[in-house]
C-alpha cells in the first residue's frame, strides 16, 4: 500500500506498524505520582496529564479515548467533570469506565449513568454530548477514564488528534488503523523536534511526550488553527495541493449550478417579488427581504422526519424546493437567494466559505470539510457586494463578522475561484453610548443612558432575541453593560428600539441610579470618562504575546456624556483633550467642555483592524497602555464659596 505524507513545518512523529490495535488499560499510579503536589514541566498548573491516548480503527469503525490526569489545584477538580461529543445517528457511545484515585491509594470507581444532551441540531446533523463525572475528586487525586465510540458501518471514522489539550500532556499515544482498501494522507502541525518515519502496514501512530498545554491568551484566532494537531484525509490522487484544490472547485461549481439554476416555479416567484421597474439593487433588495422572511431552521427548529412525512415535504435538492417549503437552513437559504436573483437577470455568485469563528483556512489540509457556510457575492454597478441571506436580521450588503476575511470558494458561472471576504469597515460597526445624569452635592446620581448600535454588535442582539425571550434578552443586555458603569451605579433596563428590524440602527434605553464619586472637603471627585471607569482594556497587562491577535472585526465606539452639576459647585479640572494614534490603526480623542452647570465629555475610539502578528504586539500593547491612562482622568469639581451676609 502506498500512503501519502504531507506535513507542515516538518513536525510531526508518525510510525507506520503492524496492525495490532493496542487498547489502553488502567494503569496503576506509581508512589511518585500520588504524592505529587506540583509539576516542575508546568509551574503554577492547575492540572497535567499523565497518559493521554486515542486510537481509531477504520475497520471496525471503532475509537478508544483513555485519559489519566492528575489535580492539583482546586481549578483542576473541573476536569472530573467530562464531556465527550458525538454526532448522533452516526455514532454511538459504548462502554465508559472511570475511577478517581485518592492520593493515600483509594479506588473510587465511576457508578453514575452519564448524561445525554443535545449541542447542535440541523435538518442533516445533530452533535451531542455524553457528559458524566468522576467520583469523589479532589486536589492530588488522579483521575481516570476510557471510552469507546463505535461509528455506524455506512461512515468511515477518520480521526483528527488535537495533539495539545488544555494542560500540559507528559507522555500521548495516538493511533489510527485504516480500511486496507483506502490510502490517507495527513498534514501536521507538531513540535518541531519530532521526524517523520515510514514503514509499511495498516495502522499510523504517534506518540510524544512532554507536550505543552495550548495556548491561552485573549482574542486569539480559533485554538484549533494553533494548536498541535493531524488531520487525517483520503489520498485524492492529486500531486499537489493546487491539482486537489482546482478538482474541486470545479466539483463544487458543477453542483451549484446545478441547485441554484432557475426552473419555472424560481422564475414565477422572482416575478412576483420585483417591478418591472426596478433597479438592480433594488431587485436585489427586495429578493433579498423575501428569503429572509422564510423559516430558517437554524433560528428556529428543524421538523422531524415525521413532521416532514406527515407535511408530505421532500428532501431539498433544488432551489425550488426552498421556496415551495418556505423553509430551509441558512445554507438553502443563502443559494434560493441566488437562484431567485439570478432568474431576473442578476449576476448572484455564490460562495463557500469557512466560518472564521471556528477556524481558518489550511491550503495543505486537503478536505472541503474545512467550509462552512454559504454566501452570495452580487454584482451591482460593476463591483461585487457580499450578502449573507442565511444569516436572519443581517442588512443587505453587510456580512455577519464570522464571514469576512473568510475564505473559500466564489462561484463563476463555469467553475469557481478561491475568494476571501472583505473586512467590516468600522464605519458601519458602531456603538453610541450617551448619558445625561443629575448628580446631586451627596454624590447620588441619576440619568439615563442610550445605546445605539449598528453591524455585528447589533446582530448579536438581534440573533439573540430570535432564540430567547424579551426577559432573557433584557437580563443578558445589562449584564453586558455592568463592565461600562462606574462602581457604585445601577441599571433598570426600559425598552429596545428596533429590535426585530435590521434596517434601522439598534438602541437600547436603559435608567441608572446610584452613587458616583466622592466628596472630600470642598472637593468632588468624579469619574471623567463615565463608561471607561471600569473598563478592561485587553493587552495592558500582558507584556510579551505568542500568539496572533483576532479581534473579529473593526470597531467605532462614541461617547456623549453630559453632568448636570450640584449647585454650588464649579468645574476645577476636567480630562483633556487627547489625541491618541496608532497610525493606521487605532486613535482615540477625548473633549471636554463646561456651561455653567453643565459639563460635557466627549470621548471616541476608531479601531481599524481585526488581525495581527504578533510581532505586532509591542505596538498594540502600547498604544493600549495609553488609551487606558488617558481613560483614567477626572472630573474635579471645587465648592463655590459664598459670601456671608452682613
Amino acid at each position: 500500500m502506498r500512503i501519502h505524507v504531507m506535513l507542515r513545518n516538518l513536525p510531526l512523529l508518525l510510525v507506520l506498524t503492524s496492525p495490532l490495535l493496542l487498547r489502553a488499560q488502567f494503569q496503576e499510579p506509581t508512589p511518585e505520582e500520588l504524592k505529587m503536589t506540583a509539576d516542575p514541566k508546568a509551574p503554577g498548573a492547575a492540572a497535567v496529564y499523565l497518559y493521554y491516548e486515542e486510537t481509531a480503527d477504520a475497520q471496525d469503525n471503532t475509537a478508544v479515548l483513555y485519559e489519566r490526569i492528575k489535580v492539583l489545584t482546586e481549578k483542576g477538580k473541573e476536569k472530573a467533570i467530562v464531556n465527550i461529543p458525538y454526532e448522533r445517528g452516526v455514532d454511538k457511545i459504548g462502554k465508559i469506565e472511570g475511577r478517581t484515585i485518592h492520593s493515600d491509594g483509594t479506588v473510587i470507581p465511576l457508578k453514575d449513568k452519564p448524561s445525554d444532551l443535545m449541542d447542535v441540531k440541523t435538518k442533516d446533523y445533530q452533535l451531542n454530548s455524553i457528559v458524566f463525572t468522576l467520583p469523589d475528586a479532589e486536589v492530588g487525586c488522579i483521575l481516570e477514564f476510557r471510552v469507546i465510540l463505535r461509528r455506524d458501518s455506512d461512515w468511515t471514522y477518520i480521526p483528527k488528534w488535537q495533539v495539545q489539550r488544555e494542560y500540559f500532556v507528559h507522555k500521548a499515544h495516538y493511533s489510527f488503523r485504516h480500511s486496507v482498501n483506502q490510502e490517507f494522507m495527513w498534514t501536521g502541525y507538531l513540535s518541531s523536534e519530532a521526524k517523520v518515519v515510514k514503514g509499511r502496514g495498516e495502522i499510523i501512530s504517534l506518540d510524544i511526550s512532554d507536550i505543552p498545554a495550548e495556548p491561552s491568551e485573549d482574542w486569539m484566532p480559533p485554538l484549533n488553527t494553533l494548536r498541535w494537531r493531524v488531520n487525517f484525509f483520503f489520498n485524492i490522487k492529486a500531486d499537489k495541493p493546487e491539482e486537489f484544490w482546482k478538482n474541486t472547485r470545479e466539483h463544487w461549481a458543477n453542483w451549484i449550478a446545478d441547485f441554484i439554476k432557475p426552473t419555472n416555479p424560481i422564475k414565477k416567484a422572482a416575478a412576483g417579488i420585483v417591478a418591472s421597474g426596478d433597479t438592480d439593487e433594488q431587485k436585489a433588495r427586495k429578493i433579498y427581504e423575501a428569503v429572509q422572511k422564510l423559516d430558517n431552521t437554524d433560528f428556529s427548529r428543524v421538523k422531524s422526519d415525521a413532521e416532514r412525512k406527515k407535511e408530505k415535504l421532500k428532501d431539498i435538492v433544488k432551489a425550488e424546493d426552498v421556496w415551495k417549503q418556505q423553509s430551509g437552513s441558512s445554507d438553502d437559504i443563502a443559494l434560493l437567494y441566488a437562484s431567485l436573483a439570478t432568474a431576473v437577470g442578476l449576476k448572484a455568485l455564490p460562495a463557500y466559505v469557512v466560518n472564521r469563528d471556528l477556524a481558518l483556512f489550511d491550503f495543505n489540509y486537503l478536505s472541503n470539510s474545512q467550509f462552512d457556510d454559504n454566501i452570495v457575492a452580487i454584482e451591482l454597478d460593476g463591483r461585487n457586494v457580499f450578502v449573507d441571506p442565511g444569516q436572519k436580521m443581517c442588512p443587505f450588503g453587510f456580512l455577519h463578522w464570522k464571514h469576512t476575511l473568510a475564505s473559500g470558494f466564489l462561484f463563476q458561472g463555469k467553475g469557481a475561484i478561491f475568494t476571501t471576504t472583505p473586512s467590516v469597515v468600522f464605519k458601519d460597526s458602531k456603538v453610541l453610548r450617551v448619558a445625561d445624569l443629575d448628580i446631586d452635592e451627596s454624590g447620588s446620581l441619576k440619568g439615563t443612558v442610550r445605546f445605539m448600535m449598528t453591524g455585528p454588535e447589533a446582530l448579536y442582539w438581534r440573533q439573540l432575541a430570535l432564540e430567547n425571550d424579551e426577559a432573557e434578552v433584557k437580563k443578558q443586555f445589562v449584564e453586558s453593560m455592568r463592565g461600562d458603569l462606574p462602581e457604585g451605579v445601577q441599571a433598570e433596563f426600559d425598552h429596545f428600539q428596533g429590535l426585530d428590524d435590521s434596517s434601522v440602527n439598534l438602541a437600547g434605553f436603559v435608567n441608572v441610579s446610584g452613587s458616583l464619586g466622592s466628596v472630600t472637603g470642598k472637593h468632588f471627585f468624579l469619574s471623567g470618562l463615565f463608561f471607561e471607569t471600569r473598563a478592561k482594556h485587553p493587552f495592558v497587562a500582558q507584556d510579551k504575546r505568542v500568539t496572533p491577535i483576532d479581534l473579529h472585526y473593526p470597531k467605532m465606539i462614541q461617547d456623549d456624556v453630559v453632568y448636570h452639576l450640584p449647585a454650588g459647585y464649579t468645574v476645577e479640572s476636567a480630562p483633556k483633550t487627547s489625541d491618541v494614534t496608532w497610525p493606521n490603526h487605532a486613535i482615540l480623542r477625548i473633549a471636554s467642555g463646561a456651561n455653567g452647570s453643565t459639563v460635557r465629555i466627549q470621548r471616541a475610539f476608531i479601531r481599524n483592524f481585526t488581525l495581527l502578528d504578533s510581532k505586532e504586539y509591542n505596538d498594540l500593547h502600547d498604544f493600549y497602555l495609553k488609551l487606558s491612562a488617558a481613560d483614567q482622568q477626572q472630573l474635579v469639581l471645587t465648592r463655590v464659596k459664598t459670601e456671608k451676609a452682613n
